[in-house]
């Protein structure tokens, strides 16, 4: 039987994003029972045999799309990036120094929280520039003792992305390196020799808000801080394979299926190159035009959330009514940095991001 076709409009949020509408299909038809075993997965024990294989497949599929190598551990975690900006220094500083490259408003979180467990250290900063750049890693100034060395590779409202991760060793750093890639993960592949934790909430790109995912590499397991919880112990997680307290199951499961979706369409590589194709097109076109502006340095633009202004900002209302009219969601900025905000995360198809242009289009015609 063929599916309808869609006419679900485009929805650009941030986070909560846009998930698959073939996922969410799948995740409807199991609601009530899932593959014949007369439950829902929310209603499953997550120590069954059922949840078990939903969990372990997940993980597979996980780890084979990321590439992620046999001594690295993957974990399902809750409580999001933020959580993680506490949970990353108290399972690694011991209790010592980290360094940090703030470039956004998630990198100053992370480094503001890590100060409450240990000597938290900018080794640089693009705060005087409006964080519309990133700073050339052979200027950062990197502590010979810091216990590890954190980015936000990808800072979700300022627009702006690592396109390479820094080579730390060549900077004669030994510290291990931590991204954090909540807004990028699965768009792009990891270069793993480089990175020695990485985490992000799923409610980007891989699915509904709940699961956190944390990758990580075992020689940094085992040096919690005392004053760790349990539950967020990385090594205890690691040990009990993320069911050490009862896991968010439903969100896991949706993610699972985003993998498998991710795996259908090609694969990291393929989602790569449409993501770049989206990006451009939509960059293309706001450089082109003397009606709309994007501040971010083109070396650095975020593939996966452009923020953009409109040069009359008296507009802007006027411009988010007829969007919403046209079926084109969520375009409204951080509340932080104002103007408008197009996240094109993998659910996105390139035919939604012309659907944005071309209402860019429109209205600067109409208005000109």
């Amino acid at each position: 039987m063929t599916a309808p076709a869609s006419t679900r409009p485009y929805n650009f949020s941030a986070g909560p994003a846009a998930i698959p509408e073939e996922v969410l299909r799948l995740a409807a038809a199991d609601m009530l029972d899932w593959h014949g075993s007369g439950m829902s997965v929310m209603e499953m024990s997550h120590r069954g045999k059922e949840f078990i294989s939903i969990c372990e497949r997940a993980e597979a599929d996980l780890r084979e799309l990321l590439a992620v190598p046999p001594h690295f551990r993957i974990l399902f975690m809750q409580g999001g990036g933020l959580a993680e900006n506490a949970i990353v220094p108290l399972n690694l500083s011991r209790g010592t120094s980290a360094d940090f490259v703030v470039t956004g408003s998630w990198s100053q979180k992370s480094l503001k929280e890590a100060r409450k467990y240990c000597t938290a250290h900018v080794a640089a900063s693009t705060e005087a520039d409006g964080y519309t750049t990133l700073p050339d890693p052979a200027g950062w100034q990197l502590a010979n003792n810091a216990a590890y060395v954190h980015i936000c590779s990808n800072e979700t409202i300022h627009g702006v992305e690592f396109q390479t991760l820094p080579d730390l060793q060549a900077l004669g750093s030994k510290a291990p390196l931590v991204i954090d890639f909540s807004s990028h993960v699965a768009s792009r592949p990891v270069d793993w020799s480089r990175v020695g934790l990485a985490f992000g909430g799923a409610q980007k790109n891989l699915g509904p808000a709940g699961v956190t995912l944390v990758v990580v590499r075992e020689d940094l397991l085992g040096h919690a801080l005392p004053a760790c919880p349990s539950a967020f112990d990385y090594k205890t997680v690691a040990d009990s394979h993320s069911m050490y307290n009862t896991p968010p199951t439903w969100a896991i499961y949706v993610a699972g299926l985003t993998f498998q979706w991710l795996k259908k369409q090609g694969g990291i590589a393929a989602m790569e190159q449409r993501n770049i194709a989206k990006a451009q097109l939509l960059y293309d076109f706001i450089d082109r035009s003397q009606f709309y502006a994007n501040k971010v340095a083109p070396s650095c633009r975020s593939r996966m959330n452009v923020p953009f202004f409109l040069r009359d900002e008296s507009r802007s209302e006027a411009f988010l009514a007829g969007a919403k009219d046209r079926g084109l969601l969520q375009l409204k900025g951080h509340k932080s940095v104002g103007g408008m905000r197009a996240s094109i995360y993998n659910a996105m198809p390139i035919a939604g991001v012309q659907a944005l242009v071309d209402y860019m289009q429109e209205f600067e015609r109409t208005l000109s």
